[in-house]
């Protein structure tokens, strides 16, 4: 083994999953003073059960989303259509289970689309060669494309009550979904930490298929609604470096916890649908401001 290969084994582990630097602590301040401004302003809902396990729900899509592309960032690439995939992979999985009345084909066919769809991706970027960004900003559009064109733009309803416990069944007061979320993150950190794929992966984006489950439906527009944005936010906030080699799963989590809380929130405060918009488009760009100060001041 190389001295190269070595360091960067060595690296992998402390860079991507260290403890918690002062990064993490940055978050954490952060999502405080967050609940605090939002517990202040609606104290007779925010903090009550109901919400905060709202809050869980709303953010498992979104994790999961952020959790890959913290990876995808982290060996230097930067995918844009995983909100795409996420749609396509909800319709393959209406649709096969439709066609053979079974839910668990219907979920196989869906995680294995998402697989796919990560594949061409990747085949297009190291055999291209295109930029990452170029390639998957052109899938984007062509998997969403093809996701409408699979019921000419409308959702496909899905019957089923396994796929129905998924969305909304729950395991020790806790819905499936957030268990499922959890137990995500912690694959994540293995297969990371522990794989020799993991600490050199590619620029490869596979996509579960959560989508489904919360919305009994196929969905050719459910990676229309900001997800590419709102994965890409949440990984930067956690601290991955554009350029590449930096970037932590429970970063990228504390990031996903700020964007659910901080959506949450101005739902409960009735904000306009466009300010929301305004402060997620804000809160990216302030993320990126935040991090090349930081990459300027460290010499990197």
């Amino acid at each position: 083994m190389t001295d190269t290969a070595t360091a960067g084994r060595e690296r992998a582990p402390a860079g991507l999953f260290g403890r918690i630097g002062a990064q993490n602590i940055s978050l954490l301040i952060a999502l405080v003073v967050l609940l605090a401004i939002f517990g202040v302003l609606r104290p007779d809902v925010f903090f009550t059960p109901r919400n905060l396990i709202n809050i869980g729900l709303a953010v498992t899509i979104l994790g999961i989303l952020a959790m890959a592309q913290t990876v995808v960032i982290v060996s230097g690439g930067l995918d844009i259509s995983v909100g795409s995939i996420v749609g396509l992979s909800t319709m393959v999985l209406a649709v096969a289970a439709q066609e053979t009345g079974s839910i668990p084909a219907g979920i196989l066919a869906g995680l294995l689309a998402g697989l796919l769809a990560g594949a061409v991706n990747g085949l297009i970027i190291v055999y291209g060669p295109v930029n990452a960004v170029i390639a998957t900003l052109g899938t984007m559009s062509a998997f969403r494309g093809l996701a409408y064109l699979m019921n000419n733009g409308n959702s496909i309803p899905i019957t089923g009550d396994s796929l129905r416990a998924l969305g909304i069944g729950t395991l020790s007061g806790l819905p499936f979904a957030i268990w499922l979320l959890i137990a995500a993150m912690a694959a994540f950190i293995v297969f990371t930490r522990e794989t020799v794929v993991g600490r050199n992966i590619y620029a490869l984006g596979g996509n579960p298929t959560v989508l489904a489950s919360r919305t009994m439906s196929g969905q050719p527009a459910s990676g229309s609604q900001g997800l590419e944005l709102e994965a890409i936010t949440a990984a930067i906030l956690g601290g991955c470096a554009l350029q590449g080699g930096k970037g932590t799963i429970i970063g990228a989590m504390l990031g996903v916890l700020i964007i659910g809380v901080l959506n949450n929130g101005m739902i409960l405060t009735s904000v306009p649908t466009f300010y929301q918009l305004l402060a997620k488009g804000a809160l990216l760009i302030l993320a990126v401001i935040v991090q090349e100060r930081q990459r300027a001041r460290s010499g990197e």
